[in-house]
């Protein structure tokens, strides 16, 4: 059985990140598995423990980075976020292609640590800024002082694309899920030849 891929797929905060990983990842024929990440900030009313994260508190966190159990980890918005190792590991053993949606501190610490074939980094970008703003206004989520901090961490994330392999510009859904799902199928045929 062959290794699977190990897919990372970055951008700044509000770029459609999730959006995008959730239509692509109904395509079977990419044999695809999200890895969930480790999170200490609370559970929205939608989210659902062991499926969209694994919620911890601080000592789970701080155990796991003591173990070495995380593949990467960061702290945004005075939470902090990590991806279990060992379930990335397995999943790959098992021959799928594993799908991480991180944030770039995260991104840059895998892509340092694993070199050469696997791995394939996509950088999702905004068409403009102003669309980035207007689409994370649109959440209603958040606190206008925590959309302030995603507004200006976002303003310094967009211009580090130049270590990532490919730059997708998230401008209809459509458009880029589809770019995307060539960019998987032409690393998977290198893979496997």
């Amino acid at each position: 059985m062959n290794k699977g891929l190990l897919i990372i797929l970055s951008g700044p905060s509000g770029v459609g990140k999730g959006t995008l990983r959730k239509k692509i990842m109904v395509d079977s024929a990419l044999n695809l598995s999200y890895s969930i990440s480790m999170t200490t900030r609370a559970k929205r009313e939608f989210e659902k423990d062991g499926v969209d994260y694994f919620f911890v508190n601080n000592q789970q966190f701080d155990q796991a980075l003591e173990n070495h159990d995380l593949l990467e980890h960061a702290e945004f918005v005075g939470n902090r976020y990590g991806t279990p190792k060992a379930f990335v590991e397995e999943l790959r053993n098992s021959g799928k292609n594993v799908f991480l949606e991180i944030e770039i501190e995260g991104a840059k610490q895998v892509m340092k640590s694993y070199k050469g074939k696997g791995l394939v980094s996509i950088f999702l970008m905004p068409p403009s800024f102003e669309d980035l703003k207007s689409r994370i206004e649109k959440r209603r989520t958040e606190s206008a002082e925590i959309i302030n901090e995603r507004l200006e961490k976002a303003k310094r994330e967009m211009s580090q694309f130049k270590g990532y392999q490919y730059v997708v510009v998230n401008d209809t859904l459509d458009r880029a899920s589809n770019e995307i799902i060539d960019i998987l199928k032409k690393e998977l045929k290198a893979l496997h030849s």
